[in-house]
C-alpha cells in the first residue's frame, strides 16, 4: 500500500495532538464510510488515558443516564438505579454520528461541556450535506476527512514520547500576542465560534509540548491553525493592504500597534490545506437544517425512532413497553404481593410504547407559465425543477409540478419521484396566456391538503411576477383576480400548509410581497434568477 504522504500526514498529526489533550480538544470528526483507511485509522489511535464507550444514536435517556436494577428493587422493595453510559468519563465512540438528532446532540455537548469525556464521532454521510449536527461538531477541535484515502501502513508510536508531552503541557506558555493573533485569524477566515480560537491554542500547545518546547511558536501556530481552523473556514481573505505610514504630526493608529504580520502567515497556511475550490462552493450551515428531505416529526404508535414511554391505559394498537411497566410496578412489590412467587401490576402501572416518525416531504411546484413570465422564467423553472427532481431519491423528497396558464391550472405531474416522468411533463409544459394565479393557489392547496392527509409534509413554491388578471370564474378582471388570489392566500394560511413565494419579476412586487404575508410565506425576490440560483433559493427555503 502507498498512499499519498501528505494527506495521511494530516491525519498522524491530527491523531497525535490529540492524544496528548483528548478532554481539552473535545474530540475528533472522523468522516469515512466502514473500510480499511478508517481501520487503519482506528487502530493507530494511541491510548488516551479513557475507558472506551460506544454509543449509538438510537440510545435511549434509560440507557444514557440511568436506569432501574430490577432485580435490586424487587428485592429491597425500593428503587435502586445502575449507571448509565454517560455517569463516568470515557473517550465516547459515536457511530453513524450523521444520524444523532439534536436531543442526542443536546445530550452529548452537556456531557463534553463538563470537561471530563471526549468524543469521536465516525460520521459516515453519503451526501455532502449529511453531517453532524452544528453544536456537537463545533465542540470537536479536529477533522479527519478519509474520503478520498486509501489504507496505508501506520507509523510506529512512541509512548514515551506521548508519556513525555502530556506531563510539559501544563507547563507550556502562550504570549497575549499569539491568542490576539489567533482571534483575529479566526475572524478573518469567517469563523464565528470563540471555541474555534481556543481550540487552536490548545492544539499548538499540544504541538510544542510534542516537540519538547515549553513556549508556543510560530510554527505550532500554523500547524494548529491548518488542523482547527482549515475545515471551519467560510472565507479566505486577501492579505490586508499596508497602511501609509504617519507624519510627525499625526499620532499611530491604534489598529496599526496591534497588527500581527504573522496573521498573513497563518492565512497562507490554512489556505495551502484546504482541498482547491471547496470555499466557493462552501455555505456556513444554517440552524435547524436537517440535510435531509424528511419532514415534520410525529408520534407514532407501531414503528419510528424510541422515545419515553408514557403510562396509558391500552387500546389494543399500541404497544405495551414491558420493561418501563415493571419500573413504575416494582417500588410497590412489598405493598401489593399476597405471595413470594409473583410480581403484581396494576392497570395503572401500564406504559405504552411511543415512536417518532419523519413524514415524506412533498414539494408543489406552482409555475407561472403565462406569458408575462414565460418568456424570462418558464426555463430557468423548468431546469431547477428537473435539478431537484435528480436529488429526490437521496433526499427522500416527493415533487409535484403545477403550471397555470390562460384561465387554469393543471396539474403537470402528479406526486412522484420518475425523473424520466418529470423530464416528459416539463417539456411539453406550454408558455403564454393570462394569468389565473387564484385558480393555482385552490389547485396547490387541494393537492397540499390530500398529501397531509396521507401523512406527507406539503410544502408549495410559488414562482410568479404576480400579475393575476383571471378571477376563479374565468372572468378576466384584474382587481377581482387579485381579490380572489388574496383569499385563497388566507386560505392556504388557515391550513396551515408551510409556502415560499418566489419572485421572478425584474422588478419586486409589492403586491407579491402582501400576497406572501397572507399566505404566511417566505417571499424571495429573484429578478436575474438563473437555474442555480433558483435551485439554490428553493433549497435554503424548503430544508430549513
Amino acid at each position: 500500500m502507498t498512499p499519498s504522504p501528505y494527506p495521511w500526514a494530516h491525519v498522524w498529526r491530527s491523531l497525535r495532538l490529540f492524544a496528548v489533550d483528548p478532554v481539552g480538544l473535545g474530540g475528533i470528526v472522523l468522516r469515512a464510510r466502514a473500510g480499511p483507511a478508517r481501520d487503519v485509522c482506528v487502530a493507530t489511535l494511541p491510548d488516551l488515558g479513557l475507558p472506551h464507550q460506544r454509543l449509538h444514536p438510537s440510545l435511549t435517556d434509560a440507557e444514557l443516564f440511568a436506569s432501574m436494577d430490577f432485580a435490586a428493587t424487587l428485592a429491597k422493595g425500593q428503587q435502586i438505579y445502575r449507571q448509565g453510559l454517560l455517569h463516568r468519563p470515557a473517550a465516547y465512540h459515536l457511530c453513524m454520528a450523521e444520524r444523532c438528532h439534536s436531543q442526542l446532540a443536546a445530550k452529548l455537548t452537556r456531557s463534553l461541556d463538563e470537561g471530563h469525556s471526549c468524543l469521536i464521532a465516525f460520521d459516515e454521510g453519503a451526501e455532502p450535506e449529511e453531517t453532524l449536527a452544528p453544536a456537537l461538531a463545533d465542540r470537536l477541535a479536529l477533522r479527519i476527512d478519509l474520503t478520498d484515502l486509501r489504507a496505508c501502513d501506520p507509523p510506529a508510536i512512541d509512548t514515551e514520547e506521548l508519556i513525555h508531552a502530556r506531563t510539559l503541557l501544563p507547563a507550556v506558555q502562550a504570549t497575549a500576542s499569539d491568542i490576539s493573533t489567533l482571534v483575529h485569524l479566526s475572524a478573518r477566515l469567517g469563523v464565528s465560534s470563540l471555541r474555534a480560537p481556543s481550540f487552536t491554542l490548545k492544539a499548538a500547545r499540544c504541538n510544542a509540548a510534542l516537540n519538547g518546547r515549553v513556549s508556543v511558536e510560530t510554527e505550532d501556530l500554523e500547524i494548529a491553525a491548518t488542523l482547527v481552523l482549515a475545515h471551519r473556514a467560510t472565507c479566505l481573505p486577501a492579505p490586508e493592504p499596508e497602511a501609509e505610514a504617519p507624519t510627525p504630526e499625526q499620532p499611530v493608529p491604534s489598529s496599526a500597534l496591534d497588527s500581527n504580520p504573522d496573521q498573513d502567515v497563518l492565512v497562507e497556511a490554512v489556505r495551502m490545506a484546504l482541498p482547491e475550490g471547496i470555499l466557493p462552493h462552501a455555505s456556513p450551515r444554517r440552524a435547524g437544517a436537517t440535510g435531509t428531505g424528511a419532514g415534520d416529526a410525529r408520534i407514532a404508535k407501531q414503528r419510528g425512532r424510541p422515545i419515553a414511554s408514557r403510562r396509558r391505559r391500552p387500546d389494543g394498537r399500541s404497544r405495551v413497553d414491558l420493561i418501563a411497566t415493571l419500573r413504575m410496578a416494582a417500588p410497590w412489590q412489598k405493598l401489593r404481593r399476597a405471595a413470594e412467587d409473583h410480581v403484581s401490576v396494576l392497570p395503572s402501572d401500564i406504559c405504552l410504547k411511543r415512536f417518532e416518525t419523519q413524514t415524506e416531504r412533498l414539494l408543489i411546484f406552482l409555475v407561472d407559465a403565462s406569458g408575462s413570465a414565460a418568456r424570462a422564467r418558464l426555463n430557468e423553472a423548468k431546469g431547477a425543477v428537473e435539478h431537484l427532481l435528480a436529488r429526490a431519491y437521496s433526499h427522500r423528497d416527493h415533487v409535484a409540478l403545477i403550471g397555470f396558464r390562460n384561465d387554469s391550472a393543471d396539474v403537470l405531474l402528479p406526486p412522484n419521484r420518475s425523473l424520466v416522468l418529470a423530464k416528459r411533463r416539463l417539456a411539453a409544459l406550454p408558455g403564454g396566456g393570462a394569468t389565473p394565479l387564484a385558480d393555482g393557489l385552490q389547485c396547490a392547496g387541494i393537492m397540499a391538503g390530500s398529501a397531509h392527509k396521507r401523512g406527507m409534509t406539503p410544502t408549495v413554491i410559488l414562482l410568479t411576477d404576480g400579475r393575476a388578471n383571471v378571477a376563479l370564474d374565468g372572468q378576466r378582471n384584474r382587481q377581482k383576480a387579485t381579490e380572489d388570489a388574496e383569499h385563497t392566500a388566507d386560505w392556504l394560511r388557515a391550513s396551515k400548509i408551510r409556502s415560499v413565494v418566489l419572485d421572478t419579476a425584474i422588478r419586486p412586487q409589492k403586491a407579491l410581497q402582501s400576497l406572501a404575508h397572507r399566505m404566511g410565506a417566505d417571499h424571495v425576490a429573484l429578478p436575474r434568477a438563473t437555474t442555480v440560483g433558483l435551485t439554490r433559493a428553493i433549497e435554503t427555503a424548503v430544508h430549513t
